[in-house]
């Protein structure tokens, strides 16, 4: 049986091509509302960030995330985004751990 295909995509901050499973998603609804999303399923046009909060700031810097989704971020949801970001960041590095466990 052949091995399944991994799904790769580029963090818009450092650009560099890694598993879906190991970024996180920013993702502008149909409302236009910005928000992280976890579950990488909720319906948008989404953008894809490493776990560190160095490419975070360097997509904030940049304005990677404005190019990405196509709509200009307002500082206010940067803000909210960061303090998200940082609660986020523990959260996702243990899932992405856990997965890795199960894969051996």
């Amino acid at each position: 049986m052949k091995p399944r295909k991994i799904p790769l995509r580029k963090c818009v901050a450092c650009q560099q091509m890694m598993p879906k499973k190991q970024l996180i998603r920013v993702v502008r609804t149909p409302e236009d509302e910005v928000l992280i999303d976890l579950s990488g399923k909720k319906s948008g046009r989404g953008a894809y960030l490493c776990g560190q909060v160095s490419c975070f700031k360097l997509a904030h810097k940049n304005r990677a995330l404005d190019r990405a989704l196509k709509a200009t971020v307002k500082p206010e949801i940067y803000e909210q985004l960061a303090r998200d970001f940082i609660a986020v960041e523990d959260e996702f590095t243990a899932m992405a751990n856990q997965e890795s466990d199960d894969d051996e």
